[in-house]
C-alpha cells in the first residue's frame, strides 16, 4: 500500500443480528486483508439486533468496496466512511434494507458535498417549483437514509429510543 494512496475510515453498523456478525467481520476484513474486530453492543432501537464499529485504513477507494461487500444484506444498516486525501475527496455510504445503498462525496469535515451539475440539473426539473426543488435536493442529500437511520444513530450514542416494532 502507498503511503500517498492511503486513507482510513469507520464502519458503522447499526444493525445486525447477533448470527450475522462474524459474517460482517469476515467479509470487511476480506476487502482489507487483515483481520478487523468490531466492538458490538446492543442496538437499543431494535432489541433483537446488535450495532458495532470499527476503524479501518487501507488504499483510496477501500470505502467503495466495503460498501458493496457489506451492501444488500437483510436486517443490516451501515454506514462507511472514507477520509480526503491528498488525491481524492472523502466519502460517506449508508445502506438500509429498504433503501440500498447511497453514497455521497463528503468535504474534510464529513459534510456532503452535492456537485456543481447536479444542483444545476436539480434547478433545471424543478422548473421554478420550490417544493420540487426541495424534493431534488433531497434526494441528492440522501435525505431518506438519514431519516431512516437516525434513530439507530442516536441509539448508539445513548441517547433515549423509541423503540421500532414490527408491524404486519
Amino acid at each position: 500500500m502507498s503511503k500517498q494512496y492511503a486513507t482510513r475510515g469507520v464502519i458503522f453498523i447499526h444493525s445486525v443480528t447477533p448470527a450475522v456478525q462474524p459474517h460482517v467481520e469476515w467479509a470487511a476484513s476480506s476487502v482489507l486483508g487483515y483481520q478487523l474486530r468490531f466492538d458490538w453492543a446492543r442496538q437499543p432501537a431494535l432489541p433483537s439486533m446488535n450495532r458495532g464499529e470499527a476503524q479501518w485504513t487501507g488504499d483510496v477507494g477501500t470505502g467503495a468496496m466495503l460498501a458493496s461487500a457489506l451492501g444488500g444484506w437483510e436486517h443490516l444498516r451501515f454506514e462507511i466512511t472514507e477520509e480526503c486525501t491528498a488525491i481524492s475527496e472523502g466519502g460517506r455510504w449508508s445502506c438500509t434494507p429498504s433503501l440500498g445503498i447511497f453514497y455521497a462525496q463528503t468535504d474534510r469535515l464529513g459534510n456532503v458535498v452535492v456537485p456543481e451539475n447536479r444542483i444545476r440539473a436539480a434547478l433545471e426539473q424543478s422548473h421554478g417549483d420550490p417544493v420540487e426543488l426541495r424534493r431534488l435536493m433531497d434526494v441528492a442529500l440522501g435525505q431518506a437514509w438519514d431519516d431512516e437511520l437516525e434513530v439507530f444513530r442516536y441509539a448508539g450514542a445513548g441517547a433515549p429510543v423509541r423503540l421500532l416494532h414490527r408491524v404486519g
